[in-house]
Order: C-alpha cells, then sequence, then structure tokens
C-alpha cells in the first residue's frame, strides 16, 4: 500500500471537496426519483451547509487533505480540544475506500491521543459502513442522538510498576 499523506487544506481545493462531499452521499442520492440537476442541486446546497457550519463552530479545527502520490483523496478533520481530540470528519473518494488510509490515519491520531493522555471522539452515523473501523479500532458508544452516534476512544491506562 502507498502510504497517504496529509496537508493543509486551501482555497483551491473547494471543488474536490464538493466532489468528495457528492461521494459520501452517492448511494443515499442513487434511491431518490430527481433529475441529476436536482440531486446537483442539493448536494451543493448541503455541502456549502456542511462548509459554513464547521468554519462557524470548529472555529480552530485542524483541516488537512489526505493525499496518495500528491493527489487528493480524501479528507480529516481534527479539533484539538484540552480533554479530546474530536475527529470532525474523515471522507476518502470511492477508489481510496477500503485500502486501510482510513484505519491507518486514526491510528496515527489515536497516537497522538495517547502521547497526550486524552479521548478521541467522533461522531458517526448509525449506518455507516465505516462504524466497523472505529469498533476494530476500539472506539465505544457513548451516546446516541437521532440518526447519529457519537463514539469515543480511549488510551488504556498504564499500571504503574512497584
Amino acid at each position: 500500500m502507498i502510504p497517504a499523506s496529509l496537508r493543509s487544506e486551501r482555497p483551491e481545493d473547494r471543488e474536490f471537496l464538493r466532489a468528495l462531499y457528492a461521494s459520501t452521499r452517492a448511494a443515499e442520492m442513487a434511491v431518490l426519483p430527481w433529475p441529476p440537476d436536482q440531486i446537483a442541486a442539493f448536494l451543493d446546497m448541503q455541502f456549502e451547509a456542511q462548509a459554513s457550519h464547521y468554519a462557524a463552530v470548529f472555529t480552530a479545527a485542524e483541516r488537512s487533505i489526505i493525499e496518495l502520490e500528491e493527489l487528493p483523496v480524501g479528507r480529516l478533520y481534527l479539533d484539538h480540544r484540552e480533554d479530546e481530540i474530536r475527529v470532525i470528519d474523515i471522507a476518502l473518494m470511492p477508489t481510496a475506500r477500503g485500502r486501510g488510509i482510513g484505519g491507518n490515519l486514526l491510528r496515527g491520531v489515536l497516537a497522538a491521543a495517547a502521547q497526550r493522555g486524552v479521548a478521541v471522539r467522533i461522531h458517526v452515523e448509525v449506518n455507516n459502513p465505516a462504524r466497523s473501523l472505529y469498533d476494530r479500532l476500539g472506539f465505544r458508544e457513548i451516546e446516541t442522538h437521532g440518526v447519529y452516534t457519537l463514539m469515543e476512544w480511549r488510551p488504556e491506562v498504564a499500571t504503574p510498576t512497584l
């Protein structure tokens, strides 16, 4: 596997991010009886709403583009808080899914959290296929609100040696 790299998001990434967002909603849109232009308009509106929400709520977030061989394939947004690292969003293009990229990146986030001694939390849709990855990485469900579940990973407590 080619290792993924992260770089800071730039203004010129906007169209890639729009396409990435649309890819995450493709299965949902496929079952709608809407014409393609209506689907495109809806996805554009939803993308703009999400981007505005993230900008307003997560003002200090680390916004990274995931790259393979210098080509963008996804995004990873993190909010480093005093008591946790919040995974705001992690998404990969369909061609990059199922290749271990997300798991490797999240293991890096978990290692950073363990070094700081803080939790990692992420909201995930109940039916999101990535849920099984979060389970394998040791995340546990801590609460559910509607279609979203808040999951948490905590570093193991080290046993002091006497």
